[in-house]
């Protein structure tokens, strides 16, 4: 096989067009380099350059050859700074997990990060619910999922990442929203409640359940569906009235109303970063600095 140094020193003969300017160009005599050129064109098996006393031409082979070359040198020079941006995060694959409300309140923000600090860094997206991140961490699926939680025995790290209220949606016209003042959850159990599934979105059903548990009424349940915007979609329809989170505010249906509730606690949706403690992701260590510096200056338990 060749080396770099035949590679250069080719590359420098076949552009200046001669072996004593090349020479002086790479800051050497000029038999070795001449052996290097010839120990290269053996170890490729033909002739790139044809030698004349005062000029040096380049073979057919030659012509086509250096062009590798070229391309040979430049990516062993860019090599090492790769391997530096692996090192530190600045290259490589994310792979992130992520429920579909948490891409309303927390994804964009990473995504942003990512984009600023780590440009070069190919991310794949995956939207999952919270048991399947679970499942998708432990085979090492993703490196990284925003969810609702892990349960005990999980063996992963998380961190509390945001939270946030539930609000009120409801269809433009709805008695509640004539009240002149902000429903209690008594107001609201007076109408269809469009919730969520308890086995697809467990967590949202547990926390609506429980959250018009606590204040002592049973509200009448129309639809069970998986995904927040399919619970404003049907309130958009007219179906009924919802809790959503707050962050879901942002989706704007033509027949969409958000309203504060009474007796809803601050902070009661919770989003959470899950990892692998043993992912030594170089990238990932980046993103959870990032993450950590976050969570310092955030209010919430």
């Amino acid at each position: 096989m060749f080396s770099l140094d035949q590679l250069r020193g080719f590359v420098a003969v076949a552009e200046e067009g001669n072996f004593g300017r090349a020479a002086e160009r790479l800051r050497m005599t000029q038999p070795p380099l001449s052996r290097q050129v010839q120990k290269l064109e053996r170890a490729v098996g033909v002739d790139l350059l044809v030698r004349t006393p005062r000029l040096v031409e380049l073979t057919p082979a030659g012509r086509v050859f250096l062009d590798e070359a070229r391309r040979l040198l430049s990516l062993a020079a860019a090599a090492p700074l790769l391997a530096q941006r692996a090192a530190h995060g600045s290259r490589g694959t994310l792979r992130v997990g992520f429920t579909a409300t948490a891409a309303l309140s927390v994804l964009g923000e990473w995504v942003k990060f990512l984009d600023d600090r780590l440009p070069e860094v190919h991310r794949v997206l995956r939207e999952m619910i919270t048991d399947r991140q679970i499942e998708a961490l432990a085979a090492e699926e993703i490196d990284i999922g925003l969810l609702r939680g892990v349960p005990r025995g999980a063996e992963l790290e998380q961190l509390l990442v945001h939270a946030e209220s539930l609000l009120l949606a409801v269809p433009r016209g709805h008695p509640l929203t004539r009240l002149g003042r902000a429903p209690s959850l008594a107001d609201v159990a007076e109408s269809s409640v469009v919730t969520y599934s308890p086995v697809e979105a467990r967590y949202f059903h547990d926390l609506v359940v429980s959250t018009f548990r606590a204040a002592g009424v049973q509200p009448s349940y129309g639809q069970h569906v998986t995904q927040v915007n399919s619970v404003l979609a049907l309130v958009d329809a007219g179906l009924g009235v919802a809790l959503v989170p707050a962050s879901a505010s942002v989706i704007t249906l033509r027949n969409l109303r958000f309203l504060q509730v009474e007796e809803v606690p601050d902070d009661c949706v919770e989003v959470y970063a899950a990892w692998r403690g043993d992912n030594d992701s170089p990238t990932l260590a980046v993103l959870l600095e990032h993450v950590r510096a976050l969570r310092r200056s955030f209010p919430g338990p």
